[in-house]
């Protein structure tokens, strides 16, 4: 289930809700990049970035012209995820799947619980 709450996505998961800030042009369906906080049912959290190969080619293409990463000779973001299709539910699939294999460990970085006053 996706909701929205005027600054925060919210896509609700039985094992996990993860949170995308609401990005200017960016909407459920088409989001082909994002940032997201992944909260798990014990309270743990982890951070990812999730891209198309569009939008990291984009990037690379961009630092051709900048002069950045070697001149787009590469390219890195931690805690990428790059997915094949647009979307959030393409997002949560992905999750899902690496919570089943196991590898949400090492895909997705480790952030500090919330507290009860919501600081970190």
């Amino acid at each position: 289930m996706i909701a929205f709450d005027g600054i925060f996505y919210r896509i609700t998961d039985p094992e996990f809700e993860m949170t995308i800030p609401a990005w200017d042009g960016y909407e459920p369906d088409t989001a082909d990049e994002a940032d997201a906080t992944i909260t798990f049912r014990d309270g743990s959290r982890r951070y990812a970035t999730f891209m198309t190969m569009d939008v990291v080619r984009r990037n690379m293409d961009k630092n051709v012209r900048t002069g950045e990463c070697l001149g787009g000779g590469y390219f890195w973001c931690s805690d990428l995820i790059i997915i094949r299709d647009a979307g959030f539910d393409s997002m949560a699939a992905a999750i899902r799947d690496l919570i089943s294999s196991g590898d949400i460990e090492g895909a997705c970085g480790l952030l500090a619980p919330d507290d009860d006053d919501g600081k970190k």
